[in-house]
C-alpha cells in the first residue's frame, strides 16, 4: 500500500480513489463470474461447445475490462472528456459501418468486427452531455445547452435505424436526467415527456417487434398463445423453483430449457440457484454502486463532475433496473444486459470504461484538497472581553 506522503501517480489515484465504489465494482466481478459458472453450462451444451466455453470466454474478457477500468480511472476531467469524444467518433463511425455492411441478426444491424459499437457509445455520451451541461449552466456565453440538444438526435437515429430500442431508452434516460439537473423551465419538463410518450407511441406503431413485445407484455395469451412468452414464463419459474434460498449452485433444473439463461435471464438463473435471498443480495450492490455514485457526485464542486458522476450512475442504475425488471416480468422485454453479470464481450468492456470513467471523475482532486487547506482562514469578529 502506498503511503500518503508518497507523490507517484499510482499513489496519488489510490489515495484519491473511492475506495468503496471500486470495492463495490470488484464484488460485482467476482459475482458475475460465479452466476456466469451457474447460468452458461446448460447453453453450451444446447449448442454443442465445452461446457464451461462461456465461462472461459467471460473469464478472458474480464482481462481487457479491468485494464480499461483502471487506464480510465486514472484520467483528469479534462482528459476523461477528451477520451469521451474519441470513443464517441469511433463509436458513431462504426454504428453507420454496421448499419450499411454489417450482418443482421434477429432483424437489425449491431455488429461489426465482433464489437457492439452501441455498447461503447453509451458512457461516452454520458461524458459528452455531462461536459455540454455543465458549459451551459457555467457559461452562458457558450453554447453548450444548444450542443446537448443536437447531441440527442445525433445520437439515437443511427440507434433507432438499427434498431435498438432499449439503447435508445438508455440514453433518452440519462439525457433527459442531466437536462432536469440543468434546471430547465417546467415547460421543458412537459415537452420532453410529451416527446417521450409520443416517440414511444410511434414506436409501438409502426415497429412490429416493439408492438408485439407490448401486447405479449399486456397480454400474454395473445399473438399465438404461450410459445411467445416462452422466456418470461420460464424465468418466472425459476424464481419460483428457487425459493427463498434457491436450490443449489449447478442444481438448478429450469435454466436447462432457458434459452438465454447466460445473457439476457440469468437473473432468473440466480432466483432458481441461490434463492431469492441472493437476487435481493445481487440488487443490494447494484443500488450501493448507484446511490453512492449520485452522493459523490452531490459533493463535487465542478459542474463537470457532479453531472459526469450522476448521469454514469443513473445510466448504470436504469439498465441494472430493465434487465430486473424484464425478468420478473415488470416490463416488455428489451434485451439489456445485467452489467458485470450477464456473459458478453462487447458489453463487458464497454462497462469497464462505464465504470473508469465515474471512478475518474469521482476522485478527490488533491489540488483542490491543497487550495482549500493554503486559504486564509475567514476573519472572525473581535470577542468582548467580559471583565471590561
Amino acid at each position: 500500500m502506498a503511503a500518503r506522503t508518497e507523490r507517484s501517480a499510482l499513489a496519488n489515484w489510490w489515495w484519491t480513489i473511492d475506495r468503496w465504489l471500486l470495492a463495490a465494482i470488484g464484488a460485482l466481478i467476482v459475482v458475475g463470474l460465479v452466476l456466469t459458472m451457474a447460468g452458461s453450462p446448460p447453453v453450451a451444451e444446447r449448442l454443442g461447445l465445452p461446457t464451461f466455453h462461456f465461462v472461459h470466454r467471460q473469464a478472458l474478457a474480464l482481462i481487457p475490462t479491468v485494464v480499461v477500468m483502471l487506464a480510465a480511472s486514472f484520467l483528469s476531467p479534462r482528459q476523461t472528456r477528451r477520451a469521451a469524444l474519441v470513443v464517441f467518433a469511433v463509436s458513431m463511425a462504426l454504428i453507420i459501418a454496421a448499419l450499411l455492411f454489417g450482418a443482421e441478426v434477429k432483424g437489425s444491424r449491431r455488429w461489426i468486427f465482433g464489437v457492439q459499437p452501441s455498447e461503447f457509445l453509451k458512457p461516452a455520451f454520458a461524458i459528452l452531455a455531462a461536459w455540454a451541461f455543465s458549459e451551459g449552466a457555467k457559461r452562458r456565453d457558450t453554447p453548450g445547452n444548444l450542443i446537448a440538444l443536437a447531441l440527442l438526435p445525433l445520437t439515437i437515429v443511427p440507434l433507432i435505424l438499427q434498431p435498438d430500442f432499449g439503447q435508445t431508452l438508455l440514453v433518452c434516460v440519462v439525457w433527459a436526467s442531466l437536462f432536469f439537473m440543468a434546471g430547465l423551465h417546467w415547460f421543458w419538463v412537459a415537452f420532453i415527456g410529451g416527446a417521450g410518450f409520443g416517440g414511444a407511441f410511434l414506436a409501438y406503431k409502426f415497429v412490429p417487434h416493439v408492438r408485439s413485445r407490448v401486447i405479449r407484455f399486456l397480454d400474454p395469451s395473445a399473438g399465438g398463445g404461450i410459445v411467445d412468452t416462452f422466456q418470461v414464463d420460464t424465468a418466472l419459474d425459476a424464481f419460483y423453483s428457487g425459493g427463498w434460498f434457491g436450490k443449489g449452485p449447478g442444481e438448478g433444473t429450469v435454466k436447462r430449457i432457458l434459452p438465454d439463461s447466460h445473457t439476457d435471464f440469468i437473473f432468473a438463473v440466480t432466483g432458481e440457484e441461490f434463492g431469492i435471498a441472493a437476487c435481493l443480495l445481487v440488487a443490494s450492490i447494484f443500488a450501493f454502486i448507484v446511490l453512492r455514485g449520485l452522493v459523490l457526485a452531490s459533493r463535487a464542486e465542478d459542474p463537470f463532475r457532479r453531472f459526469a458522476a450522476a448521469g454514469l450512475s443513473i445510466m448504470f442504475g436504469v439498465q441494472s433496473s430493465i434487465n430486473m425488471a424484464v425478468n420478473l416480468h415488470l416490463m416488455p422485454a428489451k434485451g439489456m444486459t445485467l452489467p458485470f453479470i450477464s456473459y458478453g464481450g462487447s458489453s463487458l468492456v464497454s462497462l469497464g470504461l462505464s465504470v473508469g470513467f465515474l471512478l475518474a471523475v469521482t476522485r478527490r482532486r488533491p489540488g483542490e484538497r491543497l487550495v482549500a487547506e493554503a486559504a486564509p482562514a475567514p476573519p472572525q469578529a473581535p470577542v468582548k472581553d467580559a471583565y471590561a
